[in-house]
């Protein structure tokens, strides 16, 4: 039974950090294409960032500079490391696990939410 499972949402004022897990059971997070998705209220779910299997990362015009996203083979873990966070990361994040032509796998979703 394939879970990912994320963690180390919150609040955070503007300008704060935090860093996102996504910790893997029954895939390994090196051999799968690993991502980072959001959807704020009333809007379509969206890639934020990915790290393929080959370790080359993506990022999202709107947080480059600002998230990072890595992986820990060791510890079978994908993490979203956000910086400068706005108010406009303010979403549920989502951990997503692509090897196609295999399904998607997707966690439960962790909140951010960017308040003063």
């Amino acid at each position: 039974q394939v879970q990912l499972v994320e963690s180390g949402g919150g609040l955070v004022q503007p300008g704060g950090s935090l860093r996102l897990s996504c910790t893997a059971s029954g895939i390994s997070v090196s051999i799968y294409h690993m991502g980072w998705y959001r959807q704020a209220p009333g809007k379509q779910r969206e890639l934020v960032a990915r790290v393929f299997s080959g370790g080359n990362t993506y990022h999202v015009d709107s947080v480059k500079g600002r998230f990072t996203i890595s992986r820990d083979n060791a510890k079978n873990t994908v993490y979203l490391q956000m910086n400068s966070l706005k108010p406009e990361d303010t979403a549920v994040y989502y951990c997503n696990a692509q090897n196609s032509p295999l399904p998607d796998y997707w966690g439960q979703g962790t909140q951010v939410t960017v308040s003063s």
